[in-house]
């Protein structure tokens, strides 16, 4: 921790995704559309799976959190991003600079270790149906939810603590709208090959075998789906394509960006927006569009706020 003493950069600049005017605000109204329904999608996930005890089920459960989670990771930089191409201010304090990473890391390994949880409870839905309400009991199922967000505050503090020990003495243009270590560390005083290696060992490699234990899962579970014909069936496998769909498109990004920390900065950001902007609205969009029960539970929400008086008390599970 003494690097920290050799740091003479107080503060850096976030390049962005372009220096055009017109271009920033063209990604000014797009970005704040799809924030805006990021958290309004999300949190009429929340509300309704609250609201609704016929959704009090396991997999409704981490879904909620997986919105909360989608919520928290489109917020941590997108409206500082999106005030920046108003007033023009790109600069960020190093404090802040070291926030972003750790809330950054906090939200994407909470949810890496949340979408196994789903990967999971499918599993035991569809291929261990009669021990599936005994194995996923509300215990197991907070329990899941809590150590998705103790290894999210473990591989944070990992991220940080590995940042706070890089000496800044130079360069302060960060090449994102955002602060990243496959960005940041590049700016660093120091040989920045070996801490590529510590990218791939800790990010990287990591995201990527669990990639590969969540696609195992899926072939699995589609297997075992394809040896049944039944309306269930039909559902089941609407379900797990569009679980299948989320992972793909936030471990896709991932993977690239820190398996390969010294690639072309143009496709880091690009591939950035997608699962810090797109795919958190992906949640909203896939699970509530394609989902019957919780577009029934949304008529059901909605017809009782207007009458009230018909509101029946909730039981979870």
């Amino acid at each position: 921790m003494g690097a920290i003493n050799n740091s003479t950069v107080t503060e850096f600049v976030l390049l962005g995704l372009s220096n055009s005017w017109e271009v920033q605000m063209f990604l000014f109204i797009v970005f704040s559309l799809f924030y805006v329904a990021t958290v309004i999608g999300n949190s009429l996930i929340v509300i309704t799976v609250i609201a609704d005890s016929h959704l009090h089920s396991p997999m409704y459960f981490l879904l909620t959190n997986l919105s909360i989670i989608d919520m928290s990771l489109a917020s941590f930089a997108t409206p500082k991003m999106i005030i920046d191409y108003l007033t023009g201010h790109r600069a960020i304090s190093f404090d802040g600079c070291i926030t972003q990473i750790f809330f950054l890391h906090l939200f994407t390994g909470t949810e890496i270790i949340l979408l196994m949880a789903m990967s999971f409870d499918r599993y035991l839905a569809i291929c261990k149906p009669l021990r599936y309400a005994s194995i996923m009991s509300p215990r197991v199922c907070l329990a899941l939810v809590v150590t998705s967000w103790v290894v999210g505050i473990m591989h944070s503090m990992s991220q940080v603590i590995f940042a706070l020990t890089l000496p800044f003495c130079g360069p302060n243009e960060v090449d994102s709208f955002f602060c990243d270590l496959p960005v940041v560390f590049q700016l660093a005083c120091i040989n920045t090959y070996v801490l590529g290696l510590f990218m791939i060992s800790t990010s990287g490699i990591i995201a990527f075998s669990c990639f590969l234990l969540l696609f195992n899962s899926y072939v699995i579970v589609l297997i075992t789906i394809k040896h049944h014909s039944s309306g269930g069936s039909s559902k089941a496998l609407s379900t797990c394509t569009a679980h299948f769909i989320v992972v793909f498109m936030f471990f896709g990004p991932c993977i690239f960006i820190y398996m390969w920390p010294l690639s072309n900065f143009l496709v880091d950001k690009t591939l950035s927006v997608f699962y810090t902007i797109f795919t958190p609205i992906l949640n909203p969009v896939i699970y509530t569009l394609r989902n019957q029960d919780v577009k029934t539970a949304i008529r059901r929400l909605k017809n009782r706020l207007l009458n009230p008086n018909k509101a029946t008390p909730l039981h979870y599970f």
